[in-house]
């Protein structure tokens, strides 16, 4: 489902053992994860949180796509790791 969702990420970059945060939105979500929009690249695997902006709630996730640039920021595959059927707050899915 075409959606965009604001949403807040948070990622440990191994190679600096750090904790990142940022926001981005979504493009597309569905129960199983989302194209996120973001303004930093990640690797495929990367794992991260993501906490929807407008319900609250926060789910783990992993990077399972890395596209290109667009002009409002990198796009990502992302796979909920434990999908839950509210997360997104659209009564569609």
């Amino acid at each position: 489902m075409n959606s965009r969702v604001p949403v807040a990420i948070e990622w440990r970059e191994q190679s600096m053992n750090r904790v990142n945060q940022d926001q981005a939105h979504t493009r597309v979500v569905n129960f199983y994860g989302c194209l996120l929009v973001s303004a930093r690249p990640m690797a495929i695997e990367q794992k991260m949180t993501i906490t929807n902006l407008a319900t609250h709630k926060t789910i783990p996730a992993v990077v399972v796509y890395r596209g290109g640039k667009s002009f409002d920021g990198w796009e990502l595959g992302v796979e909920l790791v434990k999908p839950e059927a509210d997360f997104w707050g659209i009564e569609a899915l």
